[in-house]
């Protein structure tokens, strides 16, 4: 598919090139909105679940379902949102998710008992998946140049990430001020608003009708990613072994299942020689290392602070910042590095940062100062900051111009299963907070764990990541 030349964008051709570039700014904007409320919702919650608890009841298990049903059913329809946003076009599809969002956030609000929260959260997370893969593919095609889009990316990226820190400190404020429920109203809206720019301001017409759907293949790819993120967030709870080991099993029966439906179905949904391309399956197996290791040491750092040395809320957000300041900061500016010199630089980047901050855990013990923390949160932090545009970057490039939507909801399933499955791995490895040597020794595993994968990930990236300018022979 030939590219819209640099700066027309697709859709804005009549336009002034002023008024075309304000509105592309403006869908910009919206879509980082859309990607925002995404984000947010993983985090915000966390803060408010006691006051659920206290309302609601249901238990910890319940109060844990609350956090991880829209965790779930967000991996597992991601592939399926891009899909459809490249069937029936992506400004229709982010519409939807942007409703069926607001729809679930508004019965969150409302819900009368911890099951119905529970569900409405799942609910949440399937508006989340229509919603991401579209917001990205938008992006991309209102954004059709390299360099204006690696630009794009990065201020995107960058609003995903303030997500993070936004996410307990939003949440506290709304639980503190109003109440539990004011997290979910919040979103009402402002998906409104986000949903009514996209259609005024979104060029439309963007989807292909002849592309299939496979039906069995979107199935199968659900409930196999669904299984796979269910067993992550079960293996680091209190679910007995046995369970965790069939669940497992049927991860592994189902992910076979999608990979030969795929193999066979005339139309595929994720065509199997998609990741012959060496810049294709190079950039999201990256992608998922660096959500592995970045979002699994975040959560061990964060027990390590709460869990071993006792610090409040409040006060572990403010030492996290090291952390998430050079996370939002870094993007924006990793969006304009990508469009000089290509993904690769700013990837090898990050890599090699978040191997020193790995390293820099075998210093920390239980009774350790601050400053022996800050290390480890600046490298990690730097490193996904200089990572996370030019990743996705990078997946986007060696993805097919035609479907934006498969591109993106490959490398969004990539990174949001990898992180519950580092979540898992790596909290297992420490431990209970409460037993400072044995999680002294798991918080020094980590850190060497972490450095290798980051290690192997450089290597990974060296191999198949063209250099700018450089013919992509990822599929010879």
């Amino acid at each position: 598919m030939k590219k819209t030349p640099s700066g027309t964008g697709r859709g804005y051709q009549g336009l002034a090139p002023t008024t075309a570039g304000r509105r592309r700014t403006i869908v910009l904007l919206v879509m980082c909105v859309g990607m925002f409320l995404v984000q947010l919702d993983v985090t915000v919650v966390n803060v408010a679940l006691p006051s659920i608890g206290r309302e609601l009841g249901g238990g910890l298990s319940g109060l844990q379902w609350v956090v991880d049903a829209y965790s779930v059913t967000l991996a597992a329809f991601l592939l399926a949102g891009g899909a459809l946003g490249d069937r029936w076009g992506h400004r229709r599809v982010v519409v939807a998710g942007l409703g069926l969002f607001g729809l679930a956030s508004l019965l969150c609000a409302s819900s009368p008992a911890a099951g119905v929260l529970i569900g409405a959260r799942a609910l949440q997370g399937v508006g989340a998946a229509l919603l991401l893969p579209g917001t990205l593919a938008v992006v991309q095609r209102t954004f059709p140049g390299r360099a204006e889009q690696a630009r794009a990316l990065g201020i995107w990226a960058g609003v995903s990430a303030l997500a993070l820190p936004a996410g307990p400190l939003l949440g506290g404020f709304l639980v503190t001020a109003t109440g539990w429920r004011a997290v979910f109203w919040l979103n009402v809206p402002l998906v409104a608003v986000a949903a009514l720019a996209t259609l005024r301001l979104v060029p439309g017409g963007d989807g292909t009708p002849e592309h299939r759907m496979d039906l069995p293949g979107a199935a199968l790819a659900a409930a196999a990613l669904g299984s796979i993120v269910y067993c992550a967030v079960a293996a680091g709870g209190d679910t007995s072994t046995v369970t965790v080991a069939v669940e497992a099993l049927l991860s592994a029966v189902l992910l076979a299942g999608f990979v030969w439906r795929e193999r066979v179905a005339p139309a595929p949904m994720v065509p199997p020689e998609l990741f012959r391309r060496r810049a294709f399956s190079g950039a999201n197996a990256v992608a998922a290392a660096m959500n592995f290791t970045g979002i699994g040491a975040v959560f061990v750092v964060t027990l390590y602070i709460q869990g071993v040395q006792h610090r409040g809320a409040f006060q572990a957000g403010l030492m996290m910042l090291p952390l998430f300041v050079p996370l939002a900061a870094g993007a924006p500016l990793t969006g304009r590095l990508v469009a000089r010199f290509g993904p690769r630089p700013p990837m090898l980047a990050g890599l090699l940062l978040g191997v020193a901050g790995s390293l820099s855990l075998l210093a920390v013990a239980p009774d350790s100062g601050y400053l022996l923390l800050v290390p480890v949160l600046v490298g990690l932090g730097a490193g996904m900051g200089l990572l996370t545009a030019a990743v996705v970057a990078a997946a986007l490039r060696a993805g097919p111009d035609d479907r934006p939507g498969l591109s993106s909801g490959v490398n969004n399933t990539a990174r949001q299963a990898a992180g519950a499955l580092g979540i898992a791995v790596l909290g297992s490895l420490v431990g209970d907070p409460a037993a400072h040597g044995s999680f002294r020794a798991g918080l020094h595993q980590v850190g060497l764990l972490c450095a290798l994968l980051w290690a192997a990930a450089a290597l990974l990236t060296v191999w198949s990541v063209p250099r700018q300018g450089a013919e992509d022979t990822s599929a010879s």
